[in-house]
């Protein structure tokens, strides 16, 4: 096994395709897949499922793709001590559900950093995939919620996977709408008042599962539900179709426009106010990097927390 084997996994977990891996690599596609074949001979079990629709990783590809990244990451830190990789540029991922807040602190932490040198990247993506990417050392911080409703399912699989959430900031629910909507002027919504209005959600994709949702409740219990994967289409829909979401409140103007309202979200017999717990997600054993921690402290500052680590 070579540390040249262990970029190819890497970079075909990344790319989900023998194809798309073998361009970045600059190296032929046949020579890519037999590099990968004689490793997974080495290791005795397929690191990926092949199919025409591309690759995806085996259960023990991923849990082999975790050490890989480990393994090339201290590789990097070595020749970075040696001084013999003074033009890689390092790199700092971060994966989120889709909050603007999250967005906000990113653009402040890059502002810090000479870009030249460092190559930053912030996904917004599915909850399962939140929880993937940390897992995987995609990112090195992932950013979601956890309520009532779905903390006990969300901890066991972030335990699962060898993650530990870090609490940020408790919020009550609100119903983020367009300015224009017939409900914004109103003190507080009830669930009964929505009922003629669609949910706009976050497509979670092949995940079944309701405990994957960003909204509050089980998308069954709303009458009327749009899905979509994008957060400016969210906002377009507000607007097109009176659609509204329900959030934590927390809205950066600046990213997103001043043309939405949040209303708090009040509890009726049928939806209870479910208080949303915001966090982020770390991979055990493996501290924060001098950027992550610059980037969780940006957090804090926007959402005005202090940080108790530091109190005596």
């Amino acid at each position: 096994m070579t540390l040249q084997q262990l970029n190819y996994a890497i970079a075909v977990a990344e790319a989900r395709s023998f194809n798309k891996a073998s361009e970045l690599l600059y190296i032929s596609q046949p020579s890519l897949s037999a590099s990968i074949q004689e490793l997974e001979k080495e290791l005795g079990f397929p690191v990926f499922f092949r199919s025409g629709r591309g690759v995806t990783l085996t259960p023990e590809g991923s849990d082999f793709l975790l050490h890989a990244r480990l393994v090339n990451s201290q590789y990097q830190d070595l020749l970075d001590y040696l001084g013999k990789t003074k033009d890689r540029k390092k790199k700092f991922s971060v994966s989120t559900q889709h909050y603007s807040f999250a967005d906000k602190a990113f653009v402040e932490m890059v502002k810090e950093y000479d870009t030249s040198r460092y190559e930053f990247a912030i996904m917004e993506t599915k909850t399962k995939d939140v929880i993937s990417d940390v897992a995987t050392l995609k990112s090195e911080i992932g950013i979601l919620y956890l309520s009532d409703f779905n903390r006990s399912a969300l901890l066991k699989l972030i335990r699962s996977a060898g993650l530990t959430f870090h609490h940020l900031i408790d919020c009550e629910a609100y119903v983020y709408l367009w300015k224009g909507h017939p409900l914004a002027k109103k003190k507080s919504i009830r669930f009964e008042d929505l009922a003629p209005y669609p949910c706009l959600a976050f497509d979670q994709g092949d995940a079944t599962s309701f405990y994957y949702a960003e909204e509050i409740l089980s998308t069954e219990e709303y009458t009327r539900i749009i899905k979509t994967n994008d957060r400016a289409t969210m906002l377009n829909l507000m607007v097109g179709l009176d659609g509204y979401t329900l959030c934590s409140g927390i809205i950066c103007e600046e990213l997103n426009g001043s043309d939405y309202a949040a209303v708090p979200f009040e509890s009726d017999s049928v939806a209870q106010n479910s208080v949303m717990e915001i966090g982020f997600l770390t991979k055990d054993k493996v501290p924060l990097s001098d950027i992550g921690q610059n980037y969780i402290e940006k957090i804090r500052e926007y959402l005005g927390i202090r940080d108790t680590r530091q109190e005596t």
